[in-house]
């Protein structure tokens, strides 16, 4: 792992996954390993580019954001999953942290809510 976290953005919302990975690009602790549309990309970029996080949207073209997250940890045992969403179910919610992902944060948090959870995941990671 680098000294800093990789992260990959998976967001279908042009507007959305740009400017996140726009503020994620100012900040000195975290780096942008890459940005994609959906989940079958996110998985081909992991096997290349190995992030240690991957940002996922939960409602994503294909693939939602449980079956992306089981399949994800599946493949790449030292990744972590923290999900955003617009708009998730405690069912949904409860949901995506059986299949593994660390955190779900809903898009309008605070940058460094979403910044904390992507360190935290890194630290549970390492504790496995």
């Amino acid at each position: 792992m680098s000294p800093l976290p990789r992260v990959l953005l998976v967001e279908d919302n042009a507007i959305y996954r740009e400017a996140l990975e726009l503020l994620l690009g100012l900040r000195d602790d975290v780096e942008i390993a890459g940005s994609v549309v959906d989940a079958e990309t996110a998985l081909e970029h992991c096997a290349t580019a190995c992030p240690d996080v991957v940002l996922l949207d939960y409602r994503l073209p294909g693939l939602d954001g449980v079956e992306a997250t089981r399949i994800l940890l599946e493949r790449f045992s030292g990744l972590a999953v923290v999900c955003l969403t617009g708009l998730a179910t405690s069912r949904e919610r409860e949901a995506l942290v059986e299949a593994g992902a660390f955190a779900c944060l809903t898009k309008d948090q605070e940058l460094d809510e979403i910044v904390a959870a992507v360190h935290g995941a890194i630290a549970a990671v390492r504790e496995r």
